[in-house]
């Protein structure tokens, strides 16, 4: 069913104003308002511990908020309703670890989400589009859901939801735990439900997949939520593209041109500005600038740097014990040193397999191989002869 071109010129459906939630002296949800229309997808995003599952619980019944605050469908107040009575009202939550039945099957977790009473008498109906929805779940509605996969269990979660046939959807991190090929198709569903009239309430943390399918967006950060964006226009928020799609700004001085630029004088700089960007674990643009900054500076200039900094005796072959300070200059040690890794490679180039006499260490003989054998415990079987006694067989 399309989705109707003027539903979010309608009144909203859902009205949250001012909702706040505390556990003790912890305030999990400082005075969220926002609104949901019909056939719109609504997606909150936030870090953990932001407050986002919280909110969701308190819009669906399962944790009491706070007094001060309203909520209302149609304006019906819905504010400290019990969770049957919600979903009696028509929402409904498919909850963070989709919350199945693995005991039973396919259709009777789904037949389960026709127990409301709104639902119960078009229950057969609704069963056949949640199977036009995800035909996976109609050819394997025997399947036992614990033996699922983890998509194909958050399929049925979401299903079990839409059995209710509810005018609010809400889902807590769909995607969790699921490949991104699934997550793809559990998305594309969403989105098709939305379509058939249905507001979703989306709670995520992949940024990308979710804004991609909907028409607004809030953050959460420290139980507070803002924003109120159109989708598209978070999708181009420098801000958030940094805190949640993973953009990174990029250094003009790790570009390639201007380390190719660059004086010999210049390479320690250089070097060390590289190291401080490959050493960030956070930052995945600088961890590429850093490759192309390596891969611009000449490998002469790169292993003069680090003799230099190393400071420390250079030995042309590892076994080389250096007791003693090593006063070879060091441009005769490094050209010993790559004179050894060249022969050592032409070798390996030609196939030879044995040592050349003069890789061994001095004053020592090859080494010979030696190979420990296992030997598995006999076992000695005994059986009762006829006159009783112990023999061995």
């Amino acid at each position: 069913m399309p989705r109707k071109p003027d539903a979010r010129d309608q009144a909203p459906l859902l009205e949250v104003s001012q909702l706040s939630v505390s556990f003790g002296k912890h305030k999990a949800v400082d005075a969220a308002s926002f609104t949901l229309a019909a056939a719109e997808v609504v997606v909150i995003l936030g870090a953990n511990g932001a407050g986002k599952s919280t909110l969701l619980k308190a819009l669906g019944g399962m944790v009491a908020p706070q007094a001060g605050g309203s909520v209302s469908m149609g304006g019906v107040g819905m504010l400290g309703m019990p969770a049957h009575r919600v979903v009696e009202a028509g929402v409904a939550l498919v909850p963070e670890g989709r919350g199945i039945f693995g005991e039973l099957s396919v259709r009777e977790n789904l037949l389960l989400g026709a127990f409301a009473q709104r639902a119960r008498a078009h229950a057969e109906q609704t069963l056949g589009q949640v199977f036009a929805l995800f035909p996976r779940l109609q050819e394997r509605q025997g399947q036992i859901a614990r033996t699922m996969s983890g998509g194909e269990q958050q399929m049925v979660a979401i299903g079990r939801a839409l059995m209710s046939q509810p005018k609010v959807l809400m889902l807590d991190e769909p995607s969790l735990g699921l490949s991104p090929l699934l997550s793809k198709e559990v998305f594309r569903a969403i989105s098709r439900v939305a379509q058939s009239g249905v507001g979703v309430l989306l709670v995520e943390q992949n940024a990308r997949l979710s804004l991609a399918i909907a028409d607004r967006g809030y953050v959460m950060e420290n139980a507070r939520l803002s924003g109120g964006q159109p989708a598209a226009r978070m999708l181009q928020d420098s801000a958030l593209q940094q805190s949640y799609l993973g953009g990174q700004k990029q250094d003009k001085a790790y570009t390639p041109d201007t380390v190719a630029a660059a004086k010999p004088k210049d390479a320690p700089v250089a070097m060390s500005r590289l190291s401080m960007a490959h050493a960030t674990p956070s930052a995945e643009g600088d961890g590429r600038a850093a490759r192309e900054v390596l891969a611009a500076i000449p490998i002469a200039r790169l292993v003069a740097e680090a003799v230099e900094r190393a400071r420390v005796p250079v030995n042309p072959l590892p076994w080389a014990a250096a007791p003693t300070l090593n006063t070879t200059p060091a441009g005769d040690a490094l050209a010993a040193m790559c004179q050894s890794i060249e022969t050592i490679a032409q070798r390996a180039r030609s196939g030879a397999t044995q040592p050349a006499p003069y890789d061994q260490p001095p004053g020592m003989a090859p080494a010979t191989a030696r190979v420990q054998v296992w030997r598995r415990p006999g076992i000695e079987v005994y059986k009762r002869d006829d006159a009783g006694k112990m023999v061995k067989e």
